[in-house]
């Protein structure tokens, strides 16, 4: 699936939902399904500048795809970082780059987010696309 038909995906399971509540209910269930990330990845060199929470991000270079993990000590904010990751994970770099990341807006997010965790969002898809120009060059 490519990064646009996943966005289409998550936009159509929030727009089932007319409550922000709800909404805000499912960003909290699908932090919760994340995998817990490996202690021995939460360090200050995978931990984001920016989030008023703690949030880390481990990246793996893996047959010209990028893989991710992260956690959050925040429920929202994990939830938030699970919706990246499930839209940006096991796709090239330059997929990433390139990616228009719509479904931020169209769910409604950015509006419904405090000022702390809107800027905390901008600081985990600029970290993960500093990634993406990271590895570019590996290609």
């Amino acid at each position: 699936m490519n990064i646009n038909d996943i966005q289409d995906e998550i936009i159509g399971e929030f727009e089932e939902l007319d409550d922000w509540m709800d909404r805000y209910q499912l960003l909290i269930d699908l932090g919760n399904d994340l995998e817990p990330l490996d202690e021995r990845y939460k360090t200050e060199q995978n931990l984001i500048d920016g989030c008023q929470s703690r949030v880390w991000v481990q990246c793996d270079y893996s047959e010209g795809r990028l893989h991710f993990q992260a956690e959050s000590d925040a429920l929202i904010v994990k939830g938030i970082i699970a919706l990246l990751i499930r839209v940006l994970d096991n796709h090239t770099p330059q997929e990433i780059l390139a990616a228009d990341l719509y479904f931020i807006e169209r769910i409604g997010l950015r509006e419904h987010l405090s000022p702390t965790r809107s800027n905390g969002l901008l600081a985990m898809v600029k970290q993960i696309r500093a990634y993406a120009v990271a590895y570019s060059g590996k290609m």
